[in-house]
Order: structure tokens, then C-alpha cells, then sequence
């Protein structure tokens, strides 16, 4: 039997200027995202859309969401075929592609973790189980989208 899990998120607009919505200029895209004893994120719309470019955005959380998730799959299966990783940094990007009939849509998303280990003959393994946390990662299990990962490895021995 299948688990389901169930996720509850506020978004909170802060961008009323006076007018509400009264005119496309008169309001700011600000906004709060609060989780139940979570510390609150100060988000905003992309600055192409008249947003902060000091706050988190929208399209910056989902890279960030299918980074995340890769990244967690990853430590876990590494800890379970014994590669030990002690650090590991992302810079992922991804591409949305504007559609005036849709709105837009991302059209990839490119993970370019990179990844210390402590064994050299365990790079092949390491890298190998990209593949598999890509497969198990929730969130690139629900996009529509190509997701690539370019990982690049260290070895640190002490």
C-alpha cells in the first residue's frame, strides 16, 4: 500500500501599498511563506515581474526544492553503499522559457553539485548513485521537465 503524505504551507501577500490591486503598478509582490514553528521566508516575484531582487522568488524555490531533494536522496543512498561524503555544494540553475499563451514554463533545470568524498576508489560508485537519487527524488518525480545533474568530485583524506 502506497503512503500518502499531506503538506500544509501559508503564503501570506505583505505588498498592499494603500490600493490593493488597483492598478498592475500599485501593488508589490511581496509576500511571507510560513510553516508551523518554522522560521517564515520573505519571498517576492522574480524582478522581471516587478519583484525584490533582495527576496527569494518563486521559480528560485522550485530549483532550489528539485536541488534539495536530489541532494538528500543522494547523502542517503551514499550512507547506505558506504561512500562517505563530508561536503557537498550545489549551484543549480534552471531555464523558464516565457509563453504568452501559458504564462511559461521551465523548460530544464541542471544540478552542478559538487561532491567531497573520502575514498578515490569509490568514485565510480559515488557517482553512479546520482542516477539513482534522481530516480527516487520526489520532486523531479513531479516535473515535467528535464533535470540534468553535472556533478563534479573531490577526494579529501585526512
Amino acid at each position: 500500500m502506497n503512503k500518502t503524505h499531506q503538506y500544509s504551507i501559508a503564503v501570506q501577500w505583505t505588498g498592499n501599498l494603500g490600493s490593493g490591486t488597483s492598478a498592475y503598478t500599485a501593488y508589490e509582490r511581496s509576500h511571507l511563506i510560513v510553516g508551523q514553528n518554522k522560521q517564515s521566508i520573505l519571498a517576492s516575484s522574480d524582478p522581471a515581474f516587478r519583484g525584490d531582487p533582495l527576496c527569494y522568488n518563486p521559480e528560485e524555490l522550485l530549483v532550489a526544492s528539485l536541488s534539495s531533494c536530489h541532494m538528500l536522496w543522494y547523502l542517503h543512498l551514499c550512507a547506505e553503499a558506504g561512500v562517505i561524503v563530508v561536503d557537498y555544494k550545489d549551484q543549480a540553475e534552471g531555464t523558464m522559457e516565457e509563453d504568452p499563451a501559458i504564462g511559461g514554463k521551465f523548460t530544464s533545470v541542471t544540478l552542478h553539485p559538487t561532491i567531497a568524498i573520502t575514498d578515490l576508489a569509490m568514485i565510480d560508485k559515488a557517482n553512479e548513485l546520482h542516477h539513482k537519487a534522481h530516480q527516487l527524488c520526489y520532486i523531479a518525480n513531479s516535473c515535467n521537465f528535464p533535470i540534468n545533474c553535472k556533478p563534479v568530485f573531490k577526494v579529501i583524506t585526512n
